[in-house]
């Protein structure tokens, strides 16, 4: 705890009796052995040939990925510092959605560098200070190296999105998932004087155990998980013309709270009579207005249900409000608050409406046919839950590498090739610097070349060796030269279509740095005591 002694009289506690404090340098070398723990751990998962790993939560619940994202999230980190690091991850997979396992990676590995400068005696914040300098360069060598496409050229988006599936358990699948995510954003994807807007909420990934993966498809429409609400109902309905309802379909109860007494027999049975009329009238309201499929966001009266198959009217209870949404979006159904707003305008369209079986025991409601759907659904399929899963990790991602080439179309090359151009222009920038700066940029470079050194080591190559021979090929001015991890050569990444979105590394390299240079800053740790936080916890308790 913090004290203050004067000389004349006795100490001044600041804080809580417990509360305990770190400071100074050892608070510094404690955040980055933390970061250092977590960075190693993660490395290994980088690249097509990386380590996966298995995650079990408390309830025995098991994940088996190398999607940097979920195994930070899944992880349980107790570490503040560890915690930023899952929050950079999270923010990169939220702005990117690739690089999540690189991102942690380098920031670790900074503060490694980090590390050995401030036991040379540099002061963290002349580290920091040299640590932006470099990313401004870095930033530089990224622009000066990427190379535009047009949104058309489908063949170079598929290679991008083939290079980041590459990395995923389910890569043997990568084509049949890219040319899905394309066909998907394609669809939903708008255009303005600010660009191209692409929101990926209006993608319904649905997935399905059983069956493989080269199964899943592109429904121009949606998908749920439900079934008609009555036996009685068509399975099947062509030509659809879609009601969309935001409250319950039965007989509208009084607004006041009211009491009707019934006095005999005769008297009941007229009071179901013309509750029955209600229902009738409304069941040829929706009839008049030629509706054949209702999907409704709560519940379905019995009766009205009735009614409604009588009519062969297909109806679906329980929607939840997003899958209304996305339907609205597929169709061009208006969703309407009560029946009595309904008219023919209100409609939506869609070719089919099918209940079918996916499984002996699941059903499946497909809306499909809709022309120009602004949202869409792929139906995806994996032998195991786990399989499926993973296969919707991959699919996100790739979406998200789709997405970012709508955003900014410049394509840089992979295989560590753009990280040895970033090392390369870094050494020369040093190389003007004078002072100790000169010497925090040389430790940035030399964390941006782990990221080549570890796709190296992932395929049984030398680290050192790969490092020492892609630089001189880069010196020669090959600046394309990177690691094919597949078969463990030096190649020309742009020949073989190994390609990254240039916005992911900008992301990267941002991210990094200045989670980076946050840790750095830190000299002062306070925590609370278990002591502190009971004294609090009664103190509010008294208060409510």
């Amino acid at each position: 705890m913090f004290r203050a002694v004067p000389q004349d009289r006795a100490p001044v506690i600041v804080l809580k009796e417990g509360t305990r404090r770190i400071y100074g340098k050892d608070v510094l070398m404690n955040n980055i052995l933390v970061a250092k723990v977590v960075a190693e751990t993660m490395k290994t998962s980088l690249g097509p040939k990386g380590m996966d790993k298995m995650l079990v939560d408390r309830l025995n619940n098991i994940v088996v990925t190398n999607d940097g994202a979920t195994i930070m999230r899944l992880a349980q980190f107790k570490h503040p510092v560890a915690k930023m690091l899952v929050e950079i991850a999270k923010s990169q997979d939220i702005e990117v959605g690739d690089g999540t396992t690189t991102v942690v990676v380098l920031a670790g590995y900074l503060l490694i560098n980090a590390a050995d400068l401030i036991k040379k005696g540099i002061h963290p914040v002349t580290i920091a200070e040299g640590y932006r300098k470099s990313l401004k360069k870095a930033l530089e060598v990224i622009d000066s190296s990427s190379m535009s496409i047009k949104i058309s050229d489908r063949e170079t988006i598929i290679k991008a999105v083939k290079t980041s599936l590459s990395a995923k358990y389910v890569s043997q699948y990568s084509d049949h998932l890219a040319n899905l995510a394309i066909d998907a954003v394609a669809n939903i994807a708008e255009y303005s004087d600010d660009g191209w807007k692409v929101d990926l909420d209006n993608i319904k990934i649905t997935v399905k155990a059983g069956g493989s993966i080269d199964e899943s498809r592109l429904v121009r429409g949606i998908v749920l998980d439900k079934e008609v609400a009555h036996p009685d109902m068509p399975r099947k309905v062509e030509n659809a013309k879609i009601a969309l309802l935001d409250s319950p379909l039965d007989v509208k109860k009084p607004e006041l709270s009211a009491r009707v007494y019934l006095e005999t027999a005769e008297q009941y049975k007229q009071f179901l009579l013309e509750k029955e009329n209600i229902v009738k009238e409304m069941i040829e309201k929706i009839s008049n207005c030629g509706v054949n499929v209702i999907f409704c966001r709560m519940n379905i009266d019995e009766k009205v249900q009735h009614y409604l198959a009588r009519k062969s009217i297909m109806a679906v209870k329980r929607v939840k409000k997003s899958d209304l949404e996305k339907i609205s979006k597929a169709t061009g159904a208006y969703i309407l608050s009560t029946i009595d707003e309904l008219s023919k305008d209100d409609l939506g369209k869609a070719k089919i409406v099918e209940e079918r079986r996916m499984r002996a025991e699941d059903k499946m409601l497909f809306i499909d046919g809709c022309e120009n759907p602004k949202a869409l659904s792929i139906l995806l399929r994996g032998s195991t839950e786990e399989i499926v899963r993973e296969a919707e990790r991959c699919l996100i991602d790739g979406l998200s590498i789709i997405r970012d080439l709508y955003v900014d179309n410049r394509l840089v090359c992979g295989g560590g090739s753009i990280e040895m151009e970033i090392s390369l222009g870094l050494r020369e920038y040093a190389a003007s610097l004078k002072g100790k700066e000169q010497l925090a940029v040389q430790a940035f470079a030399d964390a941006i070349e782990v990221i080549p050194a570890q796709l190296a080591s992932s395929c049984g190559m030398d680290p050192i060796v790969a490092i020492t021979t892609l630089r001189a090929k880069h010196n020669e001015g090959q600046s394309t030269i990177g690691i094919n991890v597949i078969d463990g050569q030096y190649e020309d990444m742009y020949s073989i279509g190994v390609l990254e979105p240039a916005i992911v590394k900008k992301h990267v390299l941002k991210a990094a740095t200045e989670a980076a240079v946050t840790i750095l800053k830190i000299d002062d740790i306070v925590v609370a005591s278990s002591v502190a936080e009971k004294e609090e916890d009664t103190e509010g308790t008294e208060k409510e």
